[in-house]
């Protein structure tokens, strides 16, 4: 009986070996996850990676616990940035001035008044940056760092490509958009609406 057991034992090792070793014969991983990403890189002799999806896109890497991935550049989509250049007072001093008001007139619908104001975001005294509940700088380029303090499962979701807008896909490099490239940061609610294409009988039967 013992010698039947570790029979089995060398057979079961030796098909082990077959499998798990990679010996340079093609098909043959270390591992699944060594497989999975070797045998990504291509499908069927195309290669699947995103950087064609990308084209002239200015991009910034990030990385956020265990990913990393690349994300527009917000800056340089500023028009009037660096902030400063108008801003070249404290915000107190500014606004009782006979200033030009930019963006004075902006209506902020995002959380009640009394949870949420500009300052919530913005640094009066510091306008090159964003600044965090707890008064930490944000560069503009990680907005996305002001709306994980409250939406944190979205976040979670987001750097793992469930949420949000993925620019061609998983593949590596990786691009996706931020918060503020399908959001409004200061009405960041998406009203629904119907589909480019939709059934007008449908509608007529909603009537």
């Amino acid at each position: 009986m013992n010698r039947q057991y570790y029979i089995y034992l060398l057979v079961c090792m030796f098909i082990f070996m077959q499998f798990s070793c990679k010996d340079g014969g093609e098909g043959e991983y270390h591992s699944l996850t060594d497989k999975i990403e070797e045998e990504s890189k291509d499908y069927h002799g195309i290669p699947i990676s995103s950087e064609a999806y990308i084209g002239d896109m200015k991009t910034v890497e990030i990385t956020e616990g265990k990913h990393t991935f690349l994300i527009p550049d917000r800056k340089s989509q500023i028009t009037s940035y660096a902030c400063t250049e108008c801003h070249s007072k404290p915000l107190e001093q500014i606004k009782g001035a006979d200033f030009k008001k930019a963006h004075w007139d902006i209506e902020l619908v995002h959380a009640n008044i009394t949870t949420m104001n500009c300052a919530t975001c913005h640094n009066g005294n510091d306008m090159d940056n964003l600044q965090s509940l707890t008064g930490n700088a944000i560069d503009f380029n990680r907005s996305y760092q002001l709306c994980s303090q409250c939406h944190t499962q979205q976040f979670e979701d987001w750097k793992g490509g469930a949420h949000g807008k993925n620019i061609g896909g998983w593949a590596n490099p990786r691009a996706a958009m931020t918060c503020v490239n399908c959001h409004n940061p200061h009405k960041p609610h998406i009203e629904s609406r119907w589909p480019s294409r939709f059934n007008t009988q449908k509608v007529k039967e909603r009537e």
